[in-house]
């Protein structure tokens, strides 16, 4: 019976320390204090898992803050040519896209047919800058071929195939930069 007792008295030692840590979760405002908002909170350092140390959410990486022209708050490649470059590439399938390295890598698209049969292409686009310039944009093609076998077999680029992707890119860059100033103003 003794021992009975003593487990009863460790489970209810242990529910106890349970609700004094669960109340230590709670708000820790005065009776009659309105709670903080996440701005707030911010302002004091006291933190939120939804809101960075510096009032910033996730959703501000993509925004345009006015801060740094042509490019979002925190990224490092120019928005134009990003947006641009998922628009010229909008025909072929996405495999990644990372805007904090500036990388776009499409999957295999099929074309229907080429000189050699059937073949298909993947591209891989580098945006290494702000700024909107040539410098800033490299694009890789890679090409396959249809073999007698069935399977698919690399095949040579056009040397100006790269470079005519880059072209469109930055004239679609520089399109939506336009229309983004004559939409300001």
């Amino acid at each position: 019976m003794e021992r009975a007792g003593r487990l009863g008295r460790a489970a209810w030692a242990g529910m106890v320390a349970a609700l004094a840590l669960l109340a230590a979760c709670g708000e820790n405002n005065a009776p009659g204090e309105r709670p903080l908002t996440r701005t707030e909170r911010a302002a004091r350092g006291l933190g939120d898992d939804t809101l960075g140390t510096d009032a910033s959410t996730i959703g501000d990486l993509f925004r345009d803050n006015g801060t740094d022209p042509g490019t979002g708050q925190n990224l490092r490649v120019n928005k134009h040519l990003w947006r641009a470059a998922l628009d010229t590439l909008s025909f072929l399938p996405l495999a990644s896209t990372d805007p904090f390295s500036g990388v776009i890598v499409t999957d295999w698209g099929t074309a229907a047919q080429g000189p050699d049969g059937p073949e298909r292409f993947k591209v891989t686009v580098y945006i290494s800058d702000a700024r909107l310039t040539p410098e800033t944009l490299r694009v890789a093609v890679f090409r396959e071929v249809r073999g007698r076998d069935g399977g698919w077999q690399s095949a040579p680029v056009a040397a100006e195939l790269p470079r005519r992707i880059e072209d469109a890119i930055l004239t679609r860059a520089r399109q939506l930069r336009i229309a983004e100033r004559e939409a300001r103003g």
